[in-house]
């Protein structure tokens, strides 16, 4: 039979008294960063689908869409993540799952905005600041992610503990 040591301090509190720092902030940017990420997400989906739009003559930041077009898949699936992170951070249950989705998303656009499109810099940044914010906001969800091994003992069937 298994359990835990229950002689040593636990750093992790229990799911149920996780808390969510700054809350009221917390509450408008989820819900804000949630209609962004799954209102894009069904456009970029719809790229994915229709094609990107691109003006005549095409700029480089058309070309380089157009480029990311040809792999297939690419563009559907990032809208389909987007949209699925959007829609889980509705639900405070599932919003910090959402949130660490979104992460690698909210890098890249900050990564896109800085060396390709600069005109859309500001809501890029805003994009970034949101998850990045959130992630704070939510860092008590993820701390187990960062604590080192719990000590877990072993009943032997004569009745002593091993530590594993």
């Amino acid at each position: 039979m298994c359990r835990f040591n229950s002689h040593e301090p636990s750093d992790m509190p229990p799911l149920e008294k996780r808390s969510v720092r700054l809350p009221r902030l917390t509450f408008v940017t989820r819900i804000l960063f949630a209609l962004f990420l799954f209102g894009t997400g069904i456009m970029t989906m719809g790229f994915g689908v229709n094609g990107y739009p691109v003006g005549d003559p095409p700029t480089e930041l058309d070309q380089f869409m157009l480029a990311l077009e040809k792999t297939g898949y690419l563009i559907f699936w990032v809208g389909f993540l987007k949209t699925v992170a959007g829609g889980l951070m509705f639900f405070p249950k599932t919003a910090p799952l959402a949130i660490l989705m979104s992460l690698p998303y909210a890098f890249n656009i900050l990564l896109y905005v800085i060396f390709f499109a600069h005109q859309y810099l500001v809501i890029g940044l805003l994009d970034f600041v949101a998850c990045a914010l959130l992630i704070y906001c939510y860092f008590d969800w993820y701390r187990p992610i960062f604590a080192g091994p719990t000590t877990a003992s072993i009943q032997d069937s004569s009745g002593g503990e091993h530590a594993l």
